[in-house]
């Protein structure tokens, strides 16, 4: 029999749910006030950013509760199924941004096509293993895999919306 330890992943010992959630949180709260600074902007964003937004805005509000509440229960796998949403949504809605300036442009659909939408097939990739590893009860797949996502496709890709005058960024930091 496998010992608790052994099972136990590199990112989990590093990043434990707690943490997790909170970084969620604070990602959510610096979000939420960039969104509201950035209100006398609200009529120039693309029409695209907003789902992409919400989208991202329901993910991570529920991170910390699907990470901190009991899993399992039906109402986990309730929110699982709406965090998947929200994270394929993100992920579609991405593809169509612009990594360039040309026009017209589709995202990668035009050829328009930059690092950051490797994050994005893999988001889409990643949402499907996680519900396949749920309905197997491959509970240590299924939660290396959620933590993968949010690590990378929440936190580090949240990160990078601040920082190089980027959207959030500017209306968060002028």
């Amino acid at each position: 029999m496998a010992s608790k330890a052994s099972e136990t992943s590199l990112l989990s010992r590093l990043f434990s749910d707690q943490v997790l959630a909170a970084a969620s949180v604070m990602l959510f709260a610096a979000a939420i006030i960039a969104i509201a600074r950035g209100q006398p902007q609200w009529a120039r964003v693309p029409p695209l950013v907003w789902p992409h937004l919400f989208a991202i805005l329901v993910a991570t509000a529920l991170t910390p509760v699907m990470l901190l509440r009991p899993k399992g229960s039906r109402s986990h796998r309730k929110l699982g199924y709406v965090w998947v949403a929200a994270m394929v949504l993100a992920a579609l809605t991405s593809l169509f941004f612009k990594a360039s300036a040309r026009q017209p442009n589709l995202g990668v659909f035009s050829g328009d096509f930059s690092p950051i939408h490797i994050l994005s097939f893999w988001t889409l990739v990643q949402a499907r293993l996680i519900v396949i590893r749920a309905r197997q009860h491959n509970r240590i797949g299924h939660e290396r895999a959620v933590r993968g996502m949010v690590i990378g496709a929440l936190l580090i890709a949240g990160f990078f919306t601040f920082p190089f005058n980027r959207l959030l960024g500017h209306w968060l930091l002028h």
